[in-house]
C-alpha cells in the first residue's frame, strides 16, 4: 500500500470518517510552500491552474467551527449574555486551545511542506498545526456535509474544553483574546473594527512599556464612540488590556440601553 495512504486512512481512523473525495483531505493537508514548490519545478507550469493548498479550506474551516460553537453555546447556555457567549466562544476557537487537539490528532506528521518549511521547522509550529486543523474541518464539511464536521467539533473541540472549565464558575469565563471578544462585540453594536494606537513607548529597550488606546468608533444608530487606554510590556499585552476595557465598557453600555429600553416601554404602557 502506499504509504501516504496508509497514514491518511490512519488520520481517517482518529477523525472518525473515511473520505469519499481523498483529494480534499490531501488538500487539507498541502502547506502553500509544498504547491508553490510543486509548480516551480513542473516542467509546464506556465499557464497551468494553481496547485491547490490548504488556504482557502482554512478560511471555509474557520467558519464552520465558528458557527458550530456558536450554535452550541447558544443552546448550552440559555441564562448566558452575548458578551458571556463571546467570550466563550472566543477562548474555545483561540489558537491557544485549538493547538490541543490539533497535537492530538498528530496533524504535523501528515501535513506536506516545502523543503525550506520543512527544515525550519514547519510541523512543530503551533500556527501551521492549528491552520490545518481548520482546513481538516473543511475537508470533512465538504465530503461529508454538516453534520460530520459538526460531530468532530462538539467531540474533539467543544466537550473536551469545556470539561475543563467545568470547575469554573460563570463569572471566571476565561476570555484569552479580548481583541476578538471585541471585535464581534463591536460589530453586533453597528460599529467598525476597533482601531489599536501606541501613544507612547517609554524604558530601555530590554525593559519596554508601552501605552495603547483602544479607539472605538460611534455605532451606526448613533452612539458614541469612545477610547480607553492602557498600558503593558508588550505592544500585545498593552492591546489585550485595552480592548478589555472596551470591551467592558461596551457591554455596560449595551445592558444601560436594555434597561432604558424597559423601562421607555413601561412608561408607555402606564402611560396607555
Amino acid at each position: 500500500m502506499n504509504p501516504q495512504v496508509a497514514e491518511l486512512t490512519q488520520l481517517e481512523e482518529a477523525l472518525g470518517h473515511s473520505f469519499r473525495r481523498r483529494e480534499l483531505l490531501e488538500q487539507a493537508l498541502t502547506h502553500s510552500s509544498f504547491a508553490r514548490e510543486a509548480e516551480s519545478q513542473s516542467p509546464a507550469s506556465t499557464g497551468l491552474t494553481p496547485r491547490p493548498d490548504n488556504e482557502q479550506l482554512e478560511f471555509l474551516g474557520d467558519a464552520v467551527l465558528s458557527f458550530v460553537i456558536s450554535q452550541e453555546l447558544f443552546r448550552r447556555f440559555p441564562e448566558y449574555e452575548e458578551g458571556e457567549l463571546s467570550k466563550l466562544r472566543a477562548h474555545i476557537v483561540s489558537a491557544r486551545e485549538l493547538i490541543r487537539p490539533a497535537r492530538h490528532l498528530e496533524i504535523g506528521s501528515y501535513l506536506r511542506f516545502g523543503k525550506g518549511e520543512e527544515k525550519s521547522g514547519g510541523r512543530s509550529k503551533s500556527a501551521l498545526l492549528v491552520n490545518a486543523l481548520e482546513a481538516v474541518i473543511a475537508a470533512l464539511f465538504l465530503d461529508a456535509g454538516f453534520e460530520a464536521a459538526h460531530r468532530f467539533i462538539v467531540n474533539s473541540i467543544l466537550e473536551p474544553e469545556l470539561a475543563n472549565l467545568s470547575r469554573l464558575g460563570k463569572d471566571q469565563l476565561p476570555v484569552m483574546d479580548y481583541k476578538s471578544a471585541l471585535q464581534e462585540l463591536a460589530h453586533g453594536s453597528g460599529r467598525p473594527q476597533p482601531r489599536y494606537i501606541v501613544v507612547r513607548e517609554e524604558g530601555p529597550e530590554h525593559r519596554k512599556l508601552f501605552t495603547i488606546e483602544a479607539h472605538i468608533a460611534p455605532s451606526s444608530d448613533g452612539d458614541s464612540g469612545f477610547v480607553c487606554r492602557a498600558e503593558g510590556k508588550t505592544k500585545k499585552a498593552a492591546e489585550q488590556k485595552a480592548a478589555q476595557q472596551a470591551f467592558e465598557h461596551l457591554q455596560s453600555l449595551k445592558r444601560g440601553s436594555a434597561v432604558d429600553a424597559r423601562s421607555l416601554s413601561a412608561e408607555s404602557s402606564r402611560q396607555g
